[in-house]
C-alpha cells in the first residue's frame, strides 16, 4: 500500500488558519505520493507538485510566524530559525538533487521522506508548543530534578505525538544492543562557547514503523529509505523540543548527524559516560533510548556525517549494510550468549573466549542483565551466582517470573562447588553449572556442548 497521510482530530490546534493550512499540506503531500506512482510525465508532474508544496509551506511559515507574534509567543525566534533552515537549506538542497538526477525514483523518495518527516515533526511537535503542551522550561533545578523533568518531557512528547503510553524503565541505560536497532546521533554546537552536545537516540526498528510509518500510512514491517528519512526529520524536531526545555546559557544549533552501526554506537559509551541515559518502553510499540553527552569537545570519527548532498547515498548505504549484516548473521547462525558477572576481568575474559563463535553481550549486574535480555533476547545466559545486591539466584528468579523469559537457558558461573546452593536453586531449573576459574578450554567446551546438544 502506498504512503497516505490521514488527518486526525488530535492534530487540530484550535487555530483555524493554522489547522486549515496543516490539512492542506497533508493533502498536498498525499498528492505527491500519488504523483510518484504515475509513470506518464513523471518529471513534469513532480516538478509542479514540488513547487506547489514549497509555495504552501512558505505561506504557512509566514502565517504561523505572524500568528505567534500576535499572541506574543515566547518561542517565536526558535520557530523562525527552524523555518529558516527548512526554507533556505533543506528545500533548495532537495530541489537541486531532483534536478541533478532528472527526478530519479530514489531522489523523489528522498524528497518525499524528508518532507513527510518535516510535516510530522512540524505538526506534532513544533505547533503543539504554540498552544502550550503544559511542559514548561525549567531553571535552577538540582541534577536529580533535571533528570525527572527530562523524563516528564519525553514521556509527554511521545504521548502528544503518537498517543504512546510510554514508561521509563531504566535511568542507567548502558548501551545494550537492541534486537533490531536503529542508532541515530545528533551533534549540537553552542554558538558562543564552541562546546558540543551529543544526543543519541536508539530505536527498536518496529517503533519507527509503528510511529512515523503509521502516520505516513505505510503498510510495512521493515525499513526503507523513505521511512528512514522521514524518521530522521521527525527525530530532529523531537530532540529540538526536548532541548527547548533544558536549562542552557546559550542556544545550540545542529552541526552533524549520523546513522550508526551498533559497534559505532558502543564507541560513544566507551568514550564518555552519558549525562542522561534513559530507556523507555512505549507500551508494546517498541523500545526507545534517549542519551545525552554534554558538554564536551567533539570527537571525530563516529560515523559518516549526513549532509544534504550525501543524505540519499548515506541512507541507502546504511540500509545496505544493515541488510548485509542481517544476511551474514542468518548464514552464520551465531548463537547469542549473555555473560553476567560483577567482575570486569571475568566479563572481558569470557567475551574474548567466546566471541569468535558466538555473539556475546555482557552485563555487570542482575538488573543490567534483565535490561539486556529485554532488548536482545539471548540463547544462553552465563550467570554469576555470587553477585552483590542481587545475586544470581535472585536474578534467575526474576527471569522465571516473567513469562516471556521463563524458558531462557541459564548456566550458573560459580567460584566454588556448593551443594546446598545448587539444591536451593534447583526449582528455578538452571541448565547447569560452570566453575568460572576452570581452564578456558574447558569452559568453551562446555558452552559448545550445550549448543551442540540443542542442535541434536
Amino acid at each position: 500500500m502506498d504512503p497516505h497521510f490521514v488527518w486526525k482530530e488530535e492534530y487540530n490546534l484550535g487555530v483555524d488558519l493554522i489547522d486549515k493550512e496543516h490539512q492542506r499540506l497533508f493533502r498536498i503531500i498525499n498528492k505527491l505520493f500519488a504523483m510518484k506512482e504515475e509513470e506518464k510525465d513523471n518529471q513534469w508532474v513532480c516538478q509542479e507538485g514540488v513547487k506547489y508544496f514549497k509555495g504552501h509551506a512558505m505561506k504557512h511559515f509566514a502565517d504561523e510566524e505572524q500568528y505567534m507574534a500576535e499572541i506574543h509567543y515566547s518561542g517565536l525566534e526558535q520557530h523562525r530559525r527552524i523555518h529558516q533552515e527548512f526554507r533556505t537549506n533543506t528545500i533548495p538542497a532537495l530541489e537541486e538533487e531532483l534536478e541533478r538526477t532528472d527526478y530519479a525514483p530514489d531522489a523523489v523518495d528522498h524528497f518525499m521522506g524528508v518532507c513527510a518527516g518535516w510535516l510530522i515533526g512540524h505538526t506534532l511537535t513544533e505547533d503543539q508548543a504554540i498552544m502550550g503542551d503544559h511542559i514548561a522550561p525549567w531553571k535552577n533545578l538540582l541534577p536529580s530534578e533535571e533528570l525527572a523533568a527530562i523524563k516528564k518531557v519525553i514521556v509527554q512528547l511521545l504521548f502528544n505525538m503518537f498517543q504512546l503510553e510510554s514508561q521509563v524503565i531504566s535511568d542507567v541505560y548502558s548501551g545494550e544492543k537492541f534486537g533490531k536497532g536503529v542508532y541515530y546521533r545528533l551533534v549540537y554546537g553552542g554558538r558562543q562557547s564552541g562546546m558540543e552536545q551529543e544526543v543519541i537516540l536508539a530505536f527498536e526498528e518496529k517503533l519507527l514503523i509503528n510511529t512515523v510509518g503509521k502516520v505516513m500510512g505505510l503498510q510495512t514491517n521493515k525499513l526503507d529509505a523513505m521511512l528512514v528519512n522521514a524518521a530522521r526529520y521527525t527525530a530532529r524536531q523531537f530532540v529540538g523540543r526536548v532541548m527547548e526545555h533544558c536549562p542552557s546559557e546559550e542556544p545550540y544549533t545542529l552541526k552533524e548527524e549520523n546513522l550508526l552501526s551498533y559497534e559505532q554506537f558502543q564507541k560513544v559509551f566507551e568514550r564518555e559516560k552519558p549525562q542522561v541515559s534513559l530507556l523507555l518502553n512505549t507500551g508494546g510499540a517498541g523500545y526507545f533510548a534517549y542519551c545525552v553527552v554534554a558538554p564536551h569537545a567533539l570527537h571525530s570519527g563516529v560515523g559518516t556525517p549526513i549532509e544534504h548532498k550525501t543524505a540519499m547515498a548515506e541512507v541507502e548505504r546504511y540500509l545496505m549494510r544493515r541488510t548485509e549484516q542481517e544476511e551474514q548473521d542468518r548464514l552464520n547462525h551465531r548463537y547469542k550468549v549473555l555473560v553476567v558477572d560483577d567482575s570486569p576481568t571475568i566479563r572481558q575474559g569470557m567475551k574474548q573466549l567466546l566471541e569468535e563463535d558466538y555473539e556475546v553481550a555482557v552485563a555487570e549486574s542482575g538488573v543490567a542483565a534483565i535490561r539486556t535480555i529485554t532488548l536482545n533476547r539471548p540463547d544462553l545466559v552465563l550467570l554469576d551466582y555470587e553477585m552483590p545486591v542481587v545475586d544470581g539466584g535472585q536474578t534467575l528468579e526474576m527471569l522465571r517470573s516473567e513469562k516471556s523469559f521463563e524458558d531462557i537457558p541459564v548456566i550458573f558461573l560459580t567460584g566454588r562447588r556448593d551443594t546446598a546452593t545448587m539444591i536451593k536453586v534447583m526449582p528455578l531449573k538452571p541448565a547447569g553449572y560452570l566453575l568460572k576459574h576452570s581452564k578456558p578450554a574447558e569452559l568453551k567446551k562446555e558452552v559448545d556442548a550445550f549448543f551442540q546438544k540443542r542442535k541434536d
